[in-house]
């Protein structure tokens, strides 16, 4: 490790003992170390925009038949599980629905923007996508049911 390195690693060190990063979930998602699902998130919704922009600008033959609608539908889907993925990732918590999360939305985005520029139906890819998807938000609804709540004081 060089000396660069080991100044970087005890700046990490000590931005992560100030109080502030110890308690805010914003904070945790800055602090050196990998976050990898807020940063698929991220790029989730990266893509997102720019296959949006793609949609809303590409001429209409382009697409097959209600190809551009199909694609708007797949750009919102990705768009709205990328921001789950970026607060679950930042607040740290249920890593196993979030890798659902993420699976699921590759594997029904895809193939409906592919189907939607080809005309091309690449099987149950998307079905299982969306399968995936539904399950990981059943199974978040049931991390928040048995969830402990803080007692009043």
């Amino acid at each position: 490790m060089t000396s660069r390195d080991a100044r970087a690693a005890e700046i990490g060190y000590c931005v992560g003992m100030m109080p502030a990063f110890q308690t805010s979930h914003a904070a945790r998602a800055l602090r050196p170390g990998p976050a990898p699902w807020a940063a698929l998130g991220a790029i989730l919704a990266c893509l997102g925009v720019i296959f949006g922009a793609l949609v809303a600008h590409l001429p209409d033959r382009m697409f097959v038949g209600a190809g551009r609608a199909m694609a708007q539908s797949a750009v919102a889907m990705q768009m709205w599980h990328a921001l789950a993925l970026l607060v679950l990732g930042i607040s740290g918590r249920a890593p196993r629905l979030c890798a659902g999360l993420a699976v699921g939305t590759v594997l029904f985005c895809a193939p409906v923007y592919y189907t939607a520029l080809t005309g091309h139906h690449p099987g149950p890819i998307a079905p299982t996508g969306g399968v995936l998807l539904i399950a990981s938000w059943a199974a978040l609804a049931v991390v928040f049911l048995r969830a402990k709540r803080p007692e009043p004081s």
